[in-house]
C-alpha cells in the first residue's frame, strides 16, 4: 500500500484512526512512528502491533506479518497530514495565519484574534497562553500541540463556525513538523534572541527551525517579515511566498510613527500603501507598537481593511502575564510580565525605565534543564536598568535553584551591590519586593507571566505571580 492510497483509505472512513503514541493504539489503527528527541516511534512499532495496530508508517524498512507498513521520507510529516485527513481536513476550511520568533508571539496572536472578533467573526487561537476553539478556552500545556489536538482542534474550530485560525509556531514544533497538514494564508516572524540553545544547540539550527514556517508557504500565501531583525532578510531567501516588511520608524511596506506613550498604553500613526491611520493600543513599549504591525500585516494578508485593523488593534484590553499591571489601587505600580529571556527584559525594561517616577525593582529568575546561555545575558540587562534587583527561582526543574542562580550571579558586575539580593525562595523574593515599593516605585515581576504553576523536580505545584502578588498587596494594605 502506497500512502496516497493509506490517505484514501483513511478519508473515506475505512481505517478507525491515527496514533503516534504506541499506548493509545487501539485493534485497527495507524501507528505513525515519529522520531523525537528523547523517543524514538521507531523502538514503539512492536508495542503498536500487540496492540492491534493495522497500520505502520514509518522511515525504515521492517517486516511485519500482521500490519501493512508504509515508508515514508518524514513520517513526522505524514502523522500531520494523517491526522488532518482523518478530521476531515478541516484546516483547509479556515483562513490559517502563523506567528513565530523568539519573543512577540502571544501578543501578536492575541492582537489578530482581537482584530477579527471585531468584525463579527469567529477566530480560533492556538498559543503559549491558551487554545481557543471558539466553543472554550483551556489553559495551554505546549505552546504549539501536536499534530493530532491541532486537528481535533480545527476541526472544533470549524464546527463553532469559525472562518479563521491564528497560531503561534514554536521553534520545537517546527523543528518536529507538527504544523505539517495546516496550509497557512499568512505567517509573521518577529526576531531571534539568544533562546532555547538547550534544545536547538545552536543559533543557526534555532533559525532553520523558524524558516521551515516560511519555506512551507505557498507562492499566493504572505511572509510579515520584521525589517529591523537582521535574520528576516535570510528567510526573505528562503520562501516563495510574497513579503510584506514591517518596521517601527523605518521605510518598510508597513511603518508606525509613535507619538505618545505611558504605563497605560501607546498612540502611533500606522501607515500602509499610502495611507494613514491613528491607532491607540492598550499596551505600552516600542516592542509593541512592532507587534501591532505584525499582527496588521497578517490580518491585511487576510484581507481585512486598514480601517478595520485600526478599530481591532485598539479594542483589545490586555494580554494576560504581558505587562500586566495590576489593579490594587496603591501609590505604587506591579506588573507582571513573560519575559524570560534577555531581549525580552530589555525590551520590558527600556519601555518602563523612563515611565518610572520613582524606583525599578525587579523580580527574575531563571528556569532549570533550559538554555542556560542567557542566565548571565539576564543577569546583565537587569542591572543596567534596575534601580534594585530581587533574584529568585523561575521554575527550577531537575537544578538545584541555587545553582541557577549562581550561573545568573555570574552576569553582575558587583554581586556584593546593596541593590542586588539572592532569594530563592519565589513567595518571600515578591513579597520583598512589594515591601521595599515605595511612591512611584514599578515592581516588575519578571519570568513566569501567565503561568499557574511553578515545576520544582519533575512535578508542577499551584503558583502565580499575580496571585501571589496580590496577597503581599492585601497584606501590605
Amino acid at each position: 500500500m502506497t500512502f496516497d492510497e493509506l490517505l484514501n483509505a483513511v478519508a473515506s472512513g475505512n481505517s478507525p484512526g491515527v496514533c503516534v503514541d504506541s499506548r493509545l493504539v487501539r485493534p485497527g489503527n495507524i501507528f505513525v512512528a515519529v522520531p523525537g528527541t528523547t523517543y524514538d516511534g521507531h523502538n514503539f512499532i512492536d508495542k503498536a502491533l500487540e496492540k492491534g495496530a493495522k497500520y505502520i508508517v514509518c522511515q525504515k524498512s521492517i517486516r511485519c506479518e500482521n500490519a501493512e507498513v508504509i515508508i515514508v521520507d518524514d513520517s513526522a510529516k505524514a502523522a500531520g497530514i494523517l491526522a488532518q485527513v482523518s478530521y476531515g481536513r478541516p484546516a483547509l476550511k479556515l483562513v490559517n495565519l502563523a506567528v513565530t520568533g523568539t519573543n512577540g508571539k502571544t501578543t501578536i496572536a492575541f492582537l489578530v484574534r482581537s482584530t477579527i472578533q471585531s468584525t463579527g467573526q469567529k477566530c480560533g487561537l492556538i498559543g503559549t497562553v491558551v487554545y481557543d476553539n471558539c466553543i472554550n478556552c483551556v489553559e495551554a500545556p505546549l505552546t504549539t500541540p501536536d499534530y493530532l489536538t491541532i486537528a481535533d482542534m480545527t476541526a472544533q474550530m470549524v464546527k463553532a463556525g469559525a472562518k479563521y485560525m491564528i497560531i503561534e509556531a514554536s521553534s520545537h514544533a517546527l523543528a518536529q513538523n507538527r504544523l505539517a497538514g495546516v496550509n497557512f494564508k499568512a505567517a509573521a516572524f518577529t526576531n531571534l534572541t539568544g533562546d532555547h540553545l538547550d534544545y536547538h544547540k545552536t543559533k543557526e539550527e534555532y533559525l532553520a527551525a523558524k524558516t521551515r514556517l516560511f519555506e512551507g508557504l505557498s507562492a499566493d500565501a504572505t511572509a510579515v517579515l520584521n525589517k529591523e531583525s537582521p535574520e528576516a532578510e535570510q528567510i526573505a531567501l528562503r520562501t516563495k511566498a510574497k513579503i510584506l516588511w514591517y518596521a517601527v520608524d523605518a521605510p518598510a511596506d508597513i511603518t508606525a510613527h509613535i507619538e505618545s506613550m505611558d504605563i497605560t498604553g501607546t498612540t502611533f500613526v500606522l501607515e500602509y500603501a499610502g495611507k494613514k491611520t491613528k491607532v491607540n493600543i492598550h499596551l505600552s513599549g516600542r516592542y509593541n507598537v512592532s507587534n501591532s504591525l505584525a499582527a496588521a500585516g497578517l490580518c491585511l494578508a487576510a484581507g481585512l481593511d486598514l480601517e478595520t485593523i485600526t478599530a481591532g488593534l485598539s479594542s483589545l484590553k490586555a494580554i494576560p502575564g504581558r505587562l500586566e499591571k495590576l489593579d490594587w489601587g496603591g501609590d505604587f505600580t506591579v506588573i507582571v510580565d513573560f519575559a524570560h529571556t534577555d531581549d525580552a527584559l530589555k525590551n520590558v525594561l527600556s519601555t518602563l525605565r523612563p515611565l518610572c517616577k520613582g524606583r525599578l525593582i525587579v523580580v527574575f529568575g531563571c528556569g532549570g534543564d533550559r538554555d542556560r546561555t542567557k542566565r548571565p545575558r539576564m543577569a546583565k540587562v537587569v542591572e543596567q536598568s534596575a534601580d534594585f534587583i530581587v533574584v529568585t527561582s523561575d521554575n527550577p526543574r531537575t537544578e538545584k535553584p541555587e545553582d541557577i542562580i549562581k550561573e545568573v550571579a555570574a552576569g553582575f558586575s558587583n554581586t556584593s551591590s546593596s541593590r542586588i539580593i539572592f532569594e530563592p525562595d519565589r513567595v518571600k523574593a515578591i513579597e520583598f519586593a512589594i515591601k521595599k515599593a515605595a511612591k512611584d516605585d514599578i515592581v516588575l515581576i519578571a519570568g513566569k507571566g501567565h503561568e499557574t504553576y511553578q515545576i520544582i523536580g519533575t512535578k508542577k505545584f499551584d503558583f502565580s505571580d499575580k496571585a501571589v502578588a496580590f496577597e503581599c498587596l492585601r497584606k501590605r494594605k
